[in-house]
């Protein structure tokens, strides 16, 4: 809890210095972002409509790339102030992807956010025409206009967040996410809340999110969120994920900001790191199965074996599943957005084992030999035509982040590993693109990861004796470093790998 308030008051903090008082009509933010503010003539409302809309950071005019869009109403400093630094935060971390954020900055919102008239409310009951416009002439614009792929989500606090459950309500494909912050939804006497049961049914298999924000006490209990909560358990359809949370200790305002988090997590729930299970790949024997482990939060990942994509309907994934016979795993992570949805396979086969050899004349043990290459290349390059740039041995003090240049080289690793025991052995390793790790004359692991998955591995039956490894490193990338090691089969149950023991490591003279 602490940890999390901390992260919330370095936002905060952040954020403060961005954002002023609205005291009339949506002002425009004043950050360096990459942003533009932009404008459309809406025959729908009959007037000039304003929006500020921010690319991503990665984004590069003239791309093929595409990206989700957020739609934040009530734009400008007060609200999109907020929601861009908490974005980017949640981005940074890895629980979201990169996102146009598009801020509709208002001119009345009594008018456009309210779905009735109201008395004492003057120009209320315009959100029909609003939506309208959204639908079919904002939308359409930015999709022409910006790099979106078509998948959007739409904010709104307060009246706002009324209007984000009025448009879910009735026009449901529109939007594939809704954050209804702090919702007036005690609007004409709870008025969405009684049509809402006749409404949700058309949201059935949408496969759409909905995250709803409350605060705790008497002035949170008079938004009536506790409305929507009743008409959500009994009515909501399957494919409709909703949640609801209440805060303590918020105002109004200040809910914007943890619910804006929580919101953006809950909308792309499942997407946050890399699918993998480990080891990889491997083989294996008959009658001597081998255990698969998942590390990470198994509850929506399926699993099958037999070469299919799973299925929601799939065994569930568990942290340790064991194989008996050759398998084809994949393993399948759905998310509360189909497009990031992910999928990984991995081969177990049986195979002849691979013999160990005797001990080599002219080899010792203390590390093995290495060959250091620099150079630029995208592929791994005939290193037999290359001259080294320098020799040695793998001995305690070798590391390859201390090599004279930190990228643009070639490494090869060779020598012989000494097993003392039979079984199985998995090999892990963290590297570079195109780098490969050989045992005997068998490829064992092609690296082709990036940021998210690093880590490669292959299990595979050893007798007791000595082998031939090759490991190939091809270093491009400052931020890939080199690590190599393994568990044997006394240490397998413990799923801790160590890097092989120098002792174990023999060099050629």
């Amino acid at each position: 809890m602490k940890k999390t308030f901390r992260l919330f008051l370095i936002v905060l903090i952040i954020i403060s210095g961005l954002v002023t008082l609205v005291k009339a009509q949506d002002t425009v933010l004043r950050v360096p972002e990459r942003s533009k503010l932009d404008s459309l003539n809406s025959a729908v409302l009959n007037q000039k409509r304003l929006i500020q809309v921010f690319t991503p950071a990665n984004y590069k005019p003239g791309s093929t790339d595409k990206y989700d869009v957020l739609y934040v109403l009530d734009g400008g400093n007060w609200n999109t102030g907020l929601i861009k630094q908490v974005q980017r935060f949640v981005e940074g971390e890895a629980y979201m992807p990169p996102t146009i954020i598009v801020s509709v900055l208002g001119i009345d919102r009594n008018k456009d956010l309210t779905p009735t008239h109201l008395e004492g409310w003057k120009t209320s009951g315009g959100a029909d025409k609003f939506l309208s416009f959204i639908k079919t002439e904002l939308i359409p614009y930015v999709n022409k206009t910006y790099p979106s792929n078509g998948d959007n989500t739409l904010w709104g606090h307060s009246l706002g967040g009324l209007f984000v459950i009025y448009a879910m309500l009735n026009e449901p494909k529109t939007f594939k996410s809704y954050i209804a912050v702090d919702p007036s939804l005690w609007w004409d006497n709870c008025y969405l809340p009684k049509i809402a049961g006749s409404k949700l049914p058309a949201l059935a298999g949408s496969n759409t999110t909905i995250f709803i924000s409350g605060r705790e006490g008497r002035d949170g209990k008079s938004m009536r969120i506790d409305t929507m909560d009743l008409v959500l358990k009994k009515a909501a359809p399957q494919g409709l994920n909703w949640k609801i949370v209440t805060y303590p200790d918020e105002t109004h305002s200040s809910v914007r900001l943890k619910t804006t988090y929580d919101g953006l997590k809950f909308t792309y729930a499942g997407y946050t790191g890399a699918l993998e299970f480990h080891p990889m790949n491997g083989i294996i024997l008959k009658d001597k199965p081998i255990k698969l482990w998942y590390f990470n939060d198994t509850t929506k990942v399926r699993y099958t074996v037999d070469g299919t994509e799973p299925t929601i309907s799939s065994a569930k994934a568990q942290p340790e599943i064991t194989l008996s016979e050759p398998a084809t795993v994949t393993y399948k992570r759905f998310t509360n957005r189909d497009r990031y949805d992910k999928t990984v396979s991995g081969n177990f086969t049986t195979e002849k084992e691979l013999h160990p050899m005797g001990l080599q004349k002219n080899t010792k043990p203390g590390g093995f030999n290495y060959i250091y290459y620099e150079g630029s290349w995208d592929k791994w390059p005939d290193v037999k035509s290359l001259k080294p740039a320098k020799t040695g041995i793998t001995t305690s003090d070798f590391d390859a982040d201390n090599l004279p240049r930190k990228n643009n080289f070639a490494l090869v690793i060779d020598g012989l590993l000494e097993t003392k025991e039979d079984g199985y052995y998995i090999f892990i390793l963290d590297a570079d693109k195109d780098s490969k790790l050989y045992i005997g004359n068998k490829l064992l692991i092609q690296w082709e990861g990036d940021y998210r998955r690093h880590t490669y591995s292959y299990i595979l039956p050893l007798k007791k004796g000595f082998y031939p490894l090759r490991l190939e490193y091809l270093h491009k990338n400052e931020d890939f470093k080199l690590k190599l090691s393994y568990l044997t089969p006394g240490t397998i149950s413990g799923k801790n790998p160590v890097p092989i023991p120098l002792n174990l490591q023999y060099s050629r003279n």
